[in-house]
């Protein structure tokens, strides 16, 4: 067990290796893109091919538990190896659950992926807080006491988000920016940076929404989805070097040769290192 804070180690992850985020989505497109079959030899044979070529390049992998969940028990385990090998190379694993819930089960959710005893443990996951941000504070407390964190659902770049996350409550605050304020008080006098981050879509536009929360910001959207350096850094401003801008389908076209996918995630790295100046 680490004895530094997640935000510790984000910000440490950043500074050294870059920005990226690289997703490792195996969704059964992408599988028969690779000319590999839609079944767990080749979900396995897909996901250790980018561990390989992308663990110990990268600051942040962000494996999508969805695409290994549907194939069951046998897909779970492809994913606690894909957990197990990317954090051996010293890459920071953020599992996308956006997990939200009441109570014991909420509890139970921080128990599978924040207690350093689950072959599920992860450097951080993504949580939704949208039951009420009661909801996630079993997984922000597990996760602070394992020296783990959390990313919070803020605003996000789907469609149907605004009808709820742009909602303005009774002092003329918009839900989003309630989420934002909580982190605000979460992250308060941590340094070099808390450990508690929200999910601001990289295509979000403009929002009138601060985002300088002192802790750390996943931004999907770029790459295939539109996303770019001067977007993240418009959107993001004085915040944007805690940024992990995170790309997942165009990147894993590149496959299934680990190469070129490398060389592909070097590139796109290396053009979101200006963010950091």
């Amino acid at each position: 067990m680490t004895s530094t804070s997640f935000g510790a180690r984000y910000r440490a992850a950043l500074d050294t290796r870059g920005p990226l985020c690289v997703g490792i989505d195996p969704h059964s497109s992408l599988l028969l893109d690779w000319g590999l079959d839609d079944d767990v030899a080749g979900l396995e044979r897909f996901a250790m091919t980018v561990v390989e070529a992308v663990a110990g390049e990268v600051a942040v992998v962000k494996p999508q538990s969805a695409f290994y969940e549907r194939f069951g028990s046998r897909g779970i385990a492809v994913l606690e190896k894909v957990i197990s090998e990317s954090r051996a190379a010293g890459t920071l694993v953020l599992l996308d659950v956006k997990r939200g819930d009441i109570g014991s089960t909420s509890q139970a959710y921080a128990d599978a992926y924040l207690d350093p005893s689950s072959p599920l443990f992860s450097d951080a996951i993504t949580v939704s807080p949208y039951l009420g941000f009661g909801s996630v504070t079993p997984m922000i407390e597990t996760a602070l006491r394992n020296e783990a964190g959390v990313f919070v659902l803020a605003l996000t770049s789907n469609k149907e988000a605004p009808e709820v996350q742009h909602a303005v409550d009774a002092d003329g605050r918009t839900v989003a920016g309630g989420v934002l304020a909580r982190l605000r008080e979460l992250n308060a006098g941590a340094d070099p940076l808390g450990s508690i981050g929200a999910v601001i879509g990289a295509t979000i536009g403009d929002t009138g929404e601060d985002f300088d929360f002192n802790g750390p910001i996943l931004a999907p959207g770029v790459g295939a989805q539109g996303g770019t350096v001067d977007d993240v850094r418009r959107i993001f401003g004085s915040a944007a070097r805690n940024v992990t801008p995170s790309s997942s389908r165009q990147l894993l076209l590149q496959g299934p040769d680990a190469s070129r996918l490398r060389d592909a995630v070097r590139r796109t790295n290396d053009e979101f290192r200006a963010l950091a100046v």
